[in-house]
Parts: structure tokens; sequence; C-alpha cells
């Protein structure tokens, strides 16, 4: 893979080389966020699945490598990555099942049909701009800050694109949490499952998982909690590993 004049990548692999994934080295880069995200459900080949602000599409292709029926799309607000997203899909061998749209999910009304997906799933930018250390690129910052999309808009979205039935899955800080559940409901997204993520028993909740369904009833299943470490500064936690097994 050529390199995106002026910007420098690097190329990671995942799954024991079953797939790699090139990123600016100094824009946004996806981080364990994704990798949770994508082991949090298990999806139904024929699902419709969209992913609202892929990124270097990280999420589609994990997805891609692991379930072999899936056929995914990416929506992407930045010009390069959705380039990078689609250089990575064609990288993998993935061009036939996941297509990579250029939009703001604040528009997705101008780009897909209502009701036309049964999952949206998404890592949204999660840090207020008046609080939190500011990103220095400006990739980094529409990924991570709410420059172009807050939990709202998102939830907003996914409430639009999903058929009734469907279901939004979403990774957020768990010090977020009550906008993010307060948001979903606004929109007709009702929680259904819930996971929360600490780096090591013991330690606070980082990271909360949330599967909603569209016009779901208000019975929520509380997942036992999920460790990333074995202990403070430790190696990964069974659970983890199996995140990134082949």
């Amino acid at each position: 893979m050529s390199e995106v004049p002026g910007r420098e990548l690097t190329c990671d692999s995942l799954f024991n080389g079953r797939l790699t994934c090139c990123q600016h080295r100094t824009g946004y880069r996806f981080s364990v966020d994704s990798v949770l995200l994508t082991h949090f459900f298990t999806p139904r080949p024929s699902e419709n699945i969209l992913d609202l602000g892929t990124g270097c599409g990280i999420m589609p292709l994990i997805l891609a490598c692991r379930w072999p029926e899936l056929s995914l799309t990416g929506l992407e607000l930045q010009p390069q990555l959705v380039e990078l997203a689609r250089r990575n899909i064609e990288a993998n061998g993935y061009a036939e099942r996941i297509v990579i749209r250029e939009g703001d999910l604040r528009g997705v009304q101008e780009i897909f049909q209502p009701g036309e997906f049964q999952r949206v799933l998404s890592n949204p930018p999660y840090r207020k701009l008046a609080g939190g250390r500011q990103n220095l690129g400006s990739e980094q910052a529409a990924a991570r800050h709410e420059i172009n999309a807050d939990i709202a808009a998102v939830a907003r979205a996914a409430g639009w694109l999903l058929q009734k039935g469907g279901k939004a899955d979403l990774v957020y800080p768990a010090t977020r949490l009550v906008s993010l559940l307060s948001s979903l409901r606004q929109h007709g997204l009702e929680a259904k499952r819930l996971q929360m993520v600490h780096s090591y028993p013991g330690g606070p909740g980082k990271l909360v998982l949330v599967e909603a369904r569209k016009g779901g009833g208000e019975e929520l299943d509380v997942l036992p909690p999920f460790f990333i470490y074995r202990e403070a500064g430790a190696e990964f936690s069974p659970e983890m590993a199996r995140c990134y097994a082949p």
C-alpha cells in the first residue's frame, strides 16, 4: 500500500496476520474500543450492518474477517480516512463485501433510506470540547472530540437508519453512561444488553458496551464485567486474549 501524499503510514496485523490495517502515523489510530465492540455481539449472516464513523475501516474489517458471510457498510466524514479505509479493504481482499461511503452522520437522510439497516454500530466521539486533553491533529480531534457529532447525533442517526427491531451497538466512556442511555431512549432505542469494561479486577469501570433495540421494551440484561488485564500491569485476561485470537 503506497502512502497518502504527505502522510506516513504504519501497518499493523491482527489475528496472527489474517488481517492488516494501515493507519496514519500522526493521525487518528484505532484503539481497544473497536476490538471490544466487534466482539460484543454475534451478527446474523443476513443482517445489513452499518458502521457510523468508520475511520480507517477497522470494525468492518474485523467483522468481515471473523464472519465470512457478512456484507458491511462504513460511513466516514473525513476524506483522508475514507481513502485509507478503502485502501485497507482492498488490501485485505474485502472489496466485494465492504462498502465505504463518504458523508456526515448528521445528514444520513441524504445518504441512506430510512430503516435501511438491521444493525448499526459506532465508536462515537466522546470527549467534550470544553474538557479533557485536546488532540493535536485535526483528524484525531474530529474522531475523539464532539466537533462534528455528539452522542445525541449518533443516536438520532441510528434511530433513523434502523428498521423496527433493529439493534445499535456502541462503546462509550463509563462516566458518560447516563448521557448514552438518555440519548438512545430519546430516539426510540432502548438498551437491552450492557457490559462494563474494567482495566483489571478491582479497578473502576472505564468503558461501557451497550446494545439497544429500536422499539424495544425496558428490560435490560447486565452482563458480567469484562476485564482487559488479569491485574494491574499484567498480561491480557483470557477474555481479552480471545478478542485477538485468530
